[in-house]
């Protein structure tokens, strides 16, 4: 270990990952929602573990914390104890804190200014600073210390997504004796469009540094793998790359992998069974006036979720419909779009587009009374959620390009009846599992509106056969699966002076 590297910890698990599992709500800190925080703090648990990341504060200061009752709690840091009623009080919570010029830098301009937009096929502008950079740099720095500090010896360090790309080569050069993963959960972009990034090189060496990359998918991998060769000179391996550089590790193996992420299934089909959803579901059908078809989208208000063609898709059915008058029964489309990084030129140009869509959809195709587009733009609870997509009758999940899109994921789950149609767009991680799925091109309006056709009249034999297989295959492949296959991987990683306990230990 290099003379000024952090002192190693306790913890053989260590989470690193841009934001800490929980939020703060009117002044109190609650568990974050997710079946990725719930597979991540179960395996914690059983792994004395650590979770390294930002709280979500701009400024660092004292908390308020919870503690039972009426009683409160001051604290600097997010403890095991003061963190109790979270049902935390195994895990401890270090967190990363970031002021206004590392949220601008880091957060904003490199994270979701840069490399959000590259790595999803560049459908907007990346913007490219030096100076931001630098502040990347130096968070990422910051992570990969804590979790050096955090670590004990031999232990397993899991970094998450694109905010900490430099992350697992910091590490390895501090803690050399970890066991280091990193994945990715958005897609990982082709070589052209990688290529466009000024800090290519360092962002290759920064993933090069991890024991074990996972991806959503295989062109995802692929892709790695392919930059790795060409621009490190890594040599191609049956199970990834090994390393040709000195200062990575020569021979090193690096194993690059594809592993899908899922959701919290139990969950799901838990609250879709309850009588209260059930009920609710009835209630949403009820107040839209018993549609024949209830098309449903939930999404982030995001540029890569394509809710705009898929707006203009809805509008070209119903057009079509009463154009040509063609026998297709009274449809309408509730569309969910949960606000999302709002003071960003290009999400604020989103939200125009997409709320002057369902304007014109409604003023050419509604009745008084009966808006044809229901449009809610904020968050909802979990429970309302799965009461939407048990009302539901087809779901359209349309990206232009996703990582994987867990929203798929949650519809198949929650019909526990068998009913119901995935209009799934290619682009989307889940297109490669959910094969049952009606798959369509979303930057082919025509084919949206095939596919939307398609699912109305499709029948019930069919789509009963099709939702069984997709519920079959999500209940076979949840969250806990996906943690467990990647920590596996990892301890198959292990150095060889790694801690006996460590290889082939039991995870999740």
């Amino acid at each position: 270990m290099p003379a000024d590297a952090p002192g190693s910890g306790e913890h053989q698990l260590v989470v690193v990952a841009n934001r800490l599992p929980v939020h703060r709500i009117d002044g109190h800190w609650h568990t974050s929602p997710g079946g990725l925080v719930r597979a991540m703090l179960g395996v914690l648990r059983t792994r004395r573990g650590a979770w390294i990341g930002w709280s979500g504060d701009i400024e660092p200061g004292p908390v308020v914390v919870e503690t039972g009752g009426d009683a409160t709690a001051v604290v600097d840091t997010i403890d095991p104890v003061s963190a109790a009623h979270l049902e935390l009080a195994e895990i401890e919570m270090v967190p990363v804190p970031l002021d206004a010029s590392d949220f601008l830098h880091y957060y904003e301009r490199v994270s979701n200014g840069a490399l959000w937009p590259l790595f999803h096929d560049a459908i907007r502008e990346s913007t490219f600073d030096a100076e931001s950079w630098a502040v990347y740099h130096d968070v990422n720095r910051r992570f990969a210390e804590a979790a050096a500090k955090a670590a004990a010896p031999g232990a397993t360090v899991w970094v998450h997504d694109y905010h900490l790309l430099l992350v697992p080569a910091m590490l390895r050069h501090l803690r050399p004796d970890v066991v280091i993963g990193f994945f990715l959960h958005i897609p990982f972009p082709p070589q052209e469009l990688f290529m466009r990034m000024p800090w290519r090189e360092e962002i290759l060496d920064g993933l090069l540094g991890a024991d074990v990359l996972g991806f959503q998918r295989s062109v995802g991998a692929d892709n790695f793998v392919g930059l790795a060769k060409r621009l490190r000179a890594a040599q191609p391996h049956e199970h990834g790359v090994r390393i040709n550089s000195e200062s990575l590790g020569d021979g090193r193996l690096v194993r690059v992998g594809t592993f899908p992420i899922s959701i919290d299934v139990d969950e799901i089909a838990r609250i879709a069974r309850a009588p209260e959803t059930k009920a609710r579901a009835a209630t949403i059908r009820a107040r839209l006036g018993e549609p024949s078809t209830i098309f449903l989208g939930v999404d982030r208000l995001d540029y890569t979720k394509g809710i705009d063609l898929r707006l203009q898709s809805f509008g070209a059915l119903l057009a079509e419909t009463a154009d040509e008058h063609v026998d297709v029964a009274p449809v309408v489309l509730i569309q969910i779009a949960v606000p999302g990084r709002e003071g960003v030129d290009s999400y604020i140009e989103e939200r125009h587009t997409v709320e002057q869509l369902v304007g014109e959809v409604n003023g050419s195709h509604a009745t008084i009374g009966f808006p044809v587009v229901h449009y809610i733009r904020r968050s909802l609870a979990l429970e309302e959620l799965v009461a939407l997509y048990v009302a539901a009758d087809i779901m359209l999940v349309t990206p232009r390009r996703d990582g994987m899109n867990l929203v798929a994921k949650e519809f198949v789950a929650s019909r526990l009846d068998d009913t119901g149609v995935l209009i799934l767009s290619e682009f989307a991680g889940a297109a490669d599992e959910l094969t049952q799925a009606v798959l369509v091109n979303p930057h082919d309006p025509d084919a949206i509106v095939a596919a939307m056709r398609e699912a109305i009249a499709m029948r019930p034999s069919t789509a009963g056969h099709r939702m069984r297989e997709l519920r079959r295959y999500v209940t076979a492949h949840t969250v806990d699966n996906w943690a467990a296959s990647f920590l596996d991987a990892l301890g198959h990683a292990a150095p060889p002076d790694a801690s006996p306990d460590l290889v082939g230990a039991e995870h999740g």
